[in-house]
């Protein structure tokens, strides 16, 4: 690499595929990492070229399982003690994140927990996006920034739908203020899913706030897990009178057997980022690219630029 070069970008394993479109959008080479794994289950990581007094971009979402933090922690560690200028841990997708807040006695909040774990192994500054709540930008101690999907949905949207006859919908309560953010962007109304659980990652009962009679429905989420809520979530739209269901969201954890859920819904269509790797087959699954967005955000570090101007909707 360039002795002119201000950065350097790293990957991890599982995520190598996001960081090489970006370094392509960057123009640059992905640096040089050997990752060597033991027969036991343990690894080490050491980087193949210098790094001393350079900026180092991170790539790595710790998505399941916890291999990929482990692996993320250890290129931190391995930059600070080779002598970088700077660490930028850069995670598309934040796991643990939905673990925000101590919503009964005696659990963890592992988001907090994850938080620690990286500031402690010594990063300057956090790149991500979308997470699952936006309290977890105030369990840093260095900065964060925090980046909008909504980025590279809002072309897909307006070359997809008619927007006279759209309506913006969010699959829970919780999802409420970025679905309004959309309905507010695009000056539509929006409806609302109201659902009950019994035990995690199982609805037990779901109804429709609003009307979507004879209207074009958009579901909008973070992340899609068993796509059980979403699924029924498009199910009920339609039931209830709406023309098509669509849904877009951030983060395709999609665990089994979620694209089976999916193909077998009243969905036509559901669009994710490639902030996790989705590999299973299901002909109603979209992937958009986030590397651009992701590049331009490490160009704007390294030059000091602002962040948010990226931004239409957050």
């Amino acid at each position: 690499m360039s002795a002119q070069t201000p950065f350097l970008v790293f990957s991890g394993t599982k995520s190598r595929y996001l960081a090489e479109k970006i370094c392509m959008s960057l123009r640059c080479p992905l640096g040089q990492m050997n990752i060597q794994h033991y027969a036991d289950g343990e690894f080490s990581v050491s980087y193949e070229e210098s790094i001393r007094g350079r900026d180092v971009f991170l790539v790595q979402s710790t998505f399941p399982n916890s291999d990929n933090l482990m692996e993320l922690l250890l290129m931190i560690d391995a930059a600070k003690r080779a002598s970088a200028h700077s660490i930028i841990a850069v995670i598309p997708y934040f796991g643990w994140a939905r673990q925000d807040r101590k919503d009964k006695p005696r659990v963890s909040i592992a988001a907090k927990l994850i938080a620690d774990m990286l500031s402690a192994s010594g990063i300057n500054r956090l790149i991500t996006m979308d997470l699952h709540a936006d309290q977890i930008q105030g369990f840093f101690n260095v900065p964060v920034d925090h980046l909008y999907a909504s980025t590279v949905f809002l072309d897909h949207i307006k070359q997809t739908f008619l927007i006279d006859n759209l309506v913006i919908a969010t699959p829970d309560v919780g999802g409420t203020k970025r679905a309004n953010s959309y309905s507010k962007y695009l000056g539509i109304p929006m409806v609302i899913c109201h659902k009950t659980r019994l035990i995690a990652n199982e609805v037990a009962e779901m109804r429709i706030i609003g009307d979507v009679e004879g209207r074009d429905v958009l579901l909008v989420d973070d992340i899609v897990d068993t796509a059980g809520t979403i699924t029924k979530a498009g199910n009920l739209m339609i039931t209830n009178g709406a023309k098509s269901v669509r849904a877009i969201a951030s983060h395709a954890v999609m665990s089994d057997p979620a694209s089976e859920y999916v193909e077998q819904s009243s969905l036509a269509e559901i669009i994710f980022t490639d902030s996790i790797p989705y590999s299973k087959k299901c002909e109603k699954v979209k992937i958009l690219s986030i590397a651009d967005m992701f590049a331009e955000a490490i160009r704007r570090v390294c030059n000091d630029e602002s962040i948010s101007s990226l931004y239409a909707i957050k």
